[in-house]
């Protein structure tokens, strides 16, 4: 039946095969051929048209309702790149003062040349980033500007300032005091001295001890980061401060290549000697303040170099050929050099005898010692200098301060109205100048010692102080305005217990007899008796 099956298949399609070569000629089987694959790549062709143009319409809307918008940020910024920048205009005034501001922008100016161009420009040509520096630059030294004006500095610099350098060398004497008497027990001496400077400090100071900002490097720099942290937060814009790179980056620059080099070069000994050499290579030396540094000198090697310079000049003065007026002055300069050499080798031998530590020993065989009246102490330099160390030790500097200015302020304004008498009589008129002058001086004053924001403040009756309110708000300044409460100020020192009394009583006032040539013992006063 299968045979028959394909049989009758193989009948039919021969059959049909042959009666469509007969009716459609024997080249419709390939045009039958090509019909069909023409219509099967026209199907593709349109499937795939009509596929890809409704894909993109679902894309599109899939894109609005679902998928965020495309970022245009990268884009925007090479636009803006390829812009030429405009130019910005810098407002050149920093404090006010022109003297002030321009060379302040000449230093900005030369500071971008040296370190920020000469490596800014391999990267890239664009002035933005510089000119972002030098505002920000010029807005710190505005702020840095207004904020100096705002302070007064008055106060700080003859009050506070002078009071920590003389509680620094108090602490310095008195940790060199206690060194002296351990004698020769001592591992180091440098490193002894440094290890009991702190330790006093500490005893003086009660809660503040610096030992390990100025000994250990590591806390230095930390503790000039913290600094310049502050600073930077006071003096930049806010946007400039929040930014830690930045922040970060010139706190480095300012900590560790401004500051750190600043107060190395500060403590270098040898530039502290030159500095010194600088200052006074052009000013005379007084000769009486020159004797009073060599007969408070504790140094033998110091009072050494003196002798010997003294002795060269000394040579040189005797092998001299002179003869008439001139050899009258060189015989007074060989005598004030022969009593130069005299002092000095007076105070080698003290120091080398220790005398000089042993004077409240010795002026204890004495008995009574002589007394210097308080008025004689406020005048003379040598007495004054101790008096002023035994009032800082008890808190009574600002009376003894006071006093001082006010002696200070008698004098100036004194010198002043004789200058305005004169200028008046000339037909020069500068009444309301020099009167201004004389009360921004007096106004000084009474802000830094008397007013209630003092510190330290003179303890005086209050009416003394409302009465020398209202006359400086009324009435014109003079050289006696100061003189009730100058004249209070000294009987307190003179008579409390605290003060003058108990200075009778201290170490510092045996010194100061010792130093003015005035205890009894002639061995103590060394060969220099007598001497003028």
């Amino acid at each position: 039946s299968s045979l028959q099956t394909s049989l009758s298949i193989w009948g039919w399609g021969s059959l049909g095969l042959v009666l469509f070569v007969v009716t459609f000629g024997p080249f419709a089987i390939f045009y039958f051929a090509f019909y069909i694959l023409c219509f099967v790549i026209g199907g593709f062709v349109v499937t795939l048209l009509f596929g890809k143009s409704n894909s993109e319409k679902y894309l599109e809307q899939c894109e609005h309702s679902f998928l965020p918008c495309t970022s245009v940020g990268i884009p925007k910024c090479i636009e803006e790149m390829k812009h030429e920048a405009r130019p910005i205009k810098i407002d050149r005034r920093l404090t006010g003062a022109n003297i002030i501001d321009e060379p302040l922008q000449q230093v900005i100016q030369f500071s971008l040349r040296d370190y920020v161009q000469y490596w800014y420009y391999t990267l890239s040509d664009d002035e933005s980033f510089l000119l972002e520096i030098r505002q920000a630059l010029q807005y710190a030294l505005v702020q840095f500007s207004a904020r100096s004006k705002e302070t007064d500095w008055q106060p700080y610099f003859t009050t506070r300032l002078v009071d920590d350098f003389g509680t620094h060398l108090r602490v310095f004497r008195k940790a060199q005091q206690r060194i002296a008497e351990k004698g020769d027990h001592m591992k180091d001496q440098a490193e002894e001295l440094v290890d009991t400077f702190f330790e006093v400090e500490v005893e003086m100071e009660k809660e503040v001890c610096r030992d390990l900002v100025c000994t250990s490097p590591k806390d230095e720099e930390g503790f000039l980061r913290d600094l310049c942290e502050v600073l930077l937060y006071i003096l930049l814009p806010p946007g400039d401060f929040q930014n830690k790179i930045m922040r970060y980056f010139v706190r480095e620059i300012l900590s560790r290549g401004i500051l750190l080099p600043l107060i190395n070069q500060l403590s270098d000994p040898d530039y502290i000697n030159q500095y010194v050499i600088w200052m006074i290579r052009d000013s005379n030396c007084n000769y009486e303040a020159f004797m009073n540094i060599i007969k408070l000198s504790d140094n033998i090697g110091e009072l050494e170099a003196v002798k010997d310079k003294a002795s060269e000049e000394l040579q040189y003065l005797r092998s001299l050929d002179t003869a008439g007026d001139d050899i009258n002055t060189i015989k007074n300069q060989i005598n004030s050099l022969l009593y130069v050499i005299k002092v000095c080798d007076s105070r080698i031998q003290r120091l080398q005898s220790g005398k000089e530590i042993d004077t409240v020993k010795l002026a204890a065989n004495f008995g009574k010692l002589c007394t210097v009246p308080l008025d004689h102490i406020l005048v003379d330099n040598v007495a004054l200098q101790f008096f002023m160390d035994y009032m800082q030790q008890t808190g009574g500097q600002a009376h003894l301060f006071f006093w001082m200015t006010v002696e200070g302020y008698r004098v100036t304004a004194q010198q002043q109205l004789e200058v305005l008498q004169s200028r008046q009589k000339d037909g020069k008129h500068q009444t309301n100048q020099t009167k201004g002058l004389l009360r921004a001086a007096a106004f000084g004053v009474y802000e830094q010692y008397l007013s209630e924001k003092a510190s330290p403040r003179v303890n005086i009756d209050d009416n003394l102080v409302a009465k020398l309110a209202e006359t400086l708000n009324h009435e014109d300044p003079t050289p006696e305005i100061f003189d009730d409460i100058q004249r209070k100020v000294y009987e307190l020192m003179l008579r409390d217990e605290r003060f003058y009394p108990s200075f009778k009583q201290n170490v510092l006032y045996v010194r100061m007899l010792a130093e003015l040539d005035m205890l009894k013992d002639p061995s103590f006063r060394g060969s220099d008796d007598g001497e003028g």
